[in-house]
């Protein structure tokens, strides 16, 4: 079932392709988003609403939801599912609240310096929509929002064709303290948060998961200068570093639990093991036929699942870093050594009970991570993306004379006699 990518015997070169969405399918979101953006930003609600009709089927009515909505959704909500969404904020939020940066000042040379953060006035969420639903992305962008203190956070996500927000999306959204709810979906509502309209409020920045659109329009508005944004998490991605010890069925179980978020999912083992490799293709059929969506699952294992067949554990690291995947499962005989070589992934799933699973629902880091092999030089949403952090620079007259020399030099050697003129200007006898 998977496509096989047999790398081994050669690691002095490049890693070839490995499995992510077509680079022309990749172009032709970007052109489409591009114009879903750029008329959003010419003609806002006007834009918003065509969109709406055109994608989702939905045309009239205001673009919010009113609170009341919102918190009658939570009244009216299963308990179980309460206590679940409940669970998981708590969990979500020890986690964030543990890893906001800290301020600090210390005195070095007569001068005060350091780092405070200080939170975003106002960010965007972005909550997907479609194929699925997602409170999980709720509690993911909302609870580290309000953990940083931002002043207020905004949602928009998509309607169904009579203009209704999925009851349980309303009910997270109310529980963990989202300010505004807009009926707004896919790249309209990246542009309309990025821009501002009359019924969507201009954010800072706009945050959160989504399909190829979004991912792209949210690379548009960056790019523009209109907000910013958290990181590339487009279509999800999963890769299984596996070894002979690894048991199938759970490696099979995992991919396709990957798969089934989008036919453009990616799904790639990396094992030494033929026979682990063979095993999980047989499981795979098994895990494939019992699915409830077993087409979207099959789409994304033909056109974006493989394994990769490598030397060795050390290999398989290689491969997984050139691959650069939003999710990494390691599942070996040694798994806690084997990830701690990794230098490459949005998270680490370490062992075979840590499922990929866990962490898109209720392990504690953030579900919204870097696809597309961005996690080789960036990480998943935290505390510190809804932070600006500002320098804190004091300096004492003394502690300025001392410096004196070093601008001077470096002005000199800049040809930049100003600068010099305006640390000697404060020098002056009599000042």
């Amino acid at each position: 079932m998977l496509a096989r990518i047999d790398l081994r015997g050669d690691r002095s070169g490049p890693v070839p392709r490995l499995p992510r969405a077509s680079p022309e399918t990749v172009a032709s979101a970007r052109r489409a988003a591009g114009e879903v953006v750029d008329a959003v930003r010419a003609e806002g609600d006007a834009a918003v609403a065509r969109f709406a009709e055109r994608f989702d089927g939905w045309s009239g009515g205001p673009l919010e939801v009113p609170r009341a909505e919102a918190r009658s959704a939570l009244a009216a909500l299963d308990p179980a599912l309460r206590a679940a969404l409940e669970r998981a904020v708590d969990q979500v939020r020890w986690f964030h609240e543990r890893s906001r940066p800290q301020d600090w000042r210390e005195e070095r040379g007569g001068a005060v310096l350091g780092v405070v953060h200080r939170p975003l006035r106002r960010v965007g969420v972005y909550v997907p929509g479609g194929r699925a639903v997602y409170p999980s992305t709720v509690v993911m962008t909302v609870v580290p929002a309000r953990v940083a203190g931002v002043d207020e956070v905004v949602l928009c996500t998509p309607p169904d064709r009579d203009g209704r927000v999925n009851a349980t999306v309303l009910a997270a959204a109310a529980l963990t303290g989202a300010d505004r709810i807009l009926r707004v979906g896919g790249a309209q509502a990246v542009a309309a948060m990025a821009y501002g309209t009359a019924s969507v409020p201009r954010c800072d920045k706009v945050v959160g998961p989504g399909n190829v659109y979004v991912a792209e329009a949210k690379q548009r508005v960056a790019a523009d200068g209109a907000c910013g944004i958290d990181a590339l998490a487009g279509v999800t991605e999963v890769a299984v570093i596996a070894d002979a010890a690894a048991d199938p069925g759970l490696v099979a179980a995992d991919l396709v639990a990957q798969a089934e978020h989008d036919p453009l999912a990616a799904c790639l083992l990396i094992t030494p093991s033929e026979e682990l490799a063979a095993a999980v293709d047989a499981a795979l059929e098994e895990e494939v036929a019992a699915t409830r969506h077993m087409d979207r699952v099959r789409q994304a294992l033909a056109g974006q699942g493989a394994v990769a067949l490598v030397d060795d554990l050390d290999h398989a690291v290689e491969v997984a870093d050139a691959f650069a995947p939003e999710h990494l499962e390691v599942q070996t005989a040694d798994a806690a050594a084997v990830a701690a070589g990794v230098r490459a992934a949005g998270a680490i799933f370490v062992g075979a009970d840590s499922p990929v699973s866990l962490g898109d629902y209720c392990a504690g880091p953030n579900h919204t991570l870097p696809t597309g092999g961005t996690a080789r030089f960036t990480g998943g949403l935290r505390t510190d993306d809804f932070l600006v952090p500002i320098n804190w620079v004091e300096y004492s007259r003394v502690a300025l004379a001392a410096l004196e020399p070093v601008v001077a030099a470096l002005g000199e050697a800049e040809n930049l006699p100003a600068h010099v003129r305006a640390v000697r200007a404060r020098l002056e006898p009599g000042r």
